[in-house]
């Protein structure tokens, strides 16, 4: 019995798979541990075997990389920071930063799909007066705007996915920003991550005296000249910060 485009659409709208599938990508993280790679503990203690084998295996250590990444952001998983850093510590700081970049943006990608044109709805109902904090900025430059959301870290990443999806912005604008918008913050915390490895390479236990190693150090003002943008820029774009926890890359 074939399954038509309309039963397959109100098969993947109706909640209970949506939930289901929830369920089977929590189920999938648990099964192979990877909350266990999510802290710092976590990438001090796999960072040798982590690189290891992404030396031996490039393209898969690259591909999984990416859609664990790409999961992670669709479902608004905790762990993208680390997830962040972990790119850094095993890629090195330019191409960590470039696949963390391309997974949290596919994976926005797939979240604002699913916001737009399967559970829209019932995200409306529930963030509904989230939304209109957003609405006359997207309705005045989307594109303006979206990159401005994405370079100032006002907002929850995962609100700012919805938000875009719900209120008509174009799916190419969101991608591009989004894209472009993450990557200051992105590389900053991968040079991060990349410091850690280097200074666990040389043998140095991790504390707060690796601050001073300019691995770590410069991509720490970098990372302070960032968080002073929402503060110099903010009150310019009329953005005030939710009291959400942040969920950017």
């Amino acid at each position: 019995m074939s399954i038509t485009a309309a039963k397959l659409t109100g098969i993947v709208k109706d909640r209970r798979f949506i939930a289901a599938l929830f369920v089977i990508v929590i189920a999938i993280a648990f099964y192979f541990d990877l909350p266990s790679y999510f802290s710092f503990e976590g990438l001090r203690e796999n960072e040798a075997s982590l690189r290891s084998f992404a030396s031996e295996n490039l393209l898969l250590s690259v591909a999984t990389y990416i859609v664990v990444y790409i999961v992670v952001v669709t479902f608004s998983l905790p762990g993208a920071l680390w997830l962040t850093l972990g790119g850094g510590l095993v890629f090195g700081p330019l191409w960590g930063g470039l696949y963390a970049v391309s997974g949290a943006t596919l994976g926005a990608i797939c979240l604002f799909l699913l916001a737009r044109y399967i559970i829209g709805d019932s995200l409306r109902t529930r963030y509904g007066p989230k939304l209109a904090t957003f609405e006359a900025g997207f309705r005045k430059n989307a594109v303006y705007f979206m990159l401005s959301l994405r370079l100032l870290p006002v907002f929850p990443f995962f609100l700012v996915n919805l938000a875009a999806a719900l209120l008509g912005v174009r799916w190419s604008v969101f991608a591009l920003t989004t894209f472009f918008g993450i990557m200051p913050g992105t590389f900053v915390f991968a040079s991060i991550g990349n410091g850690i490895s280097v200074a666990l390479r040389d043998g140095e236990t991790p504390n707060l005296s690796l601050a001073s190693r300019p691995e770590i150090l410069l991509p720490l003002i970098g990372l302070g000249l960032l968080t002073l943008l929402p503060a110099l820029f903010g009150k310019k774009l009329g953005l005030k910060s939710t009291s959400d926890e942040a969920g950017d890359p």
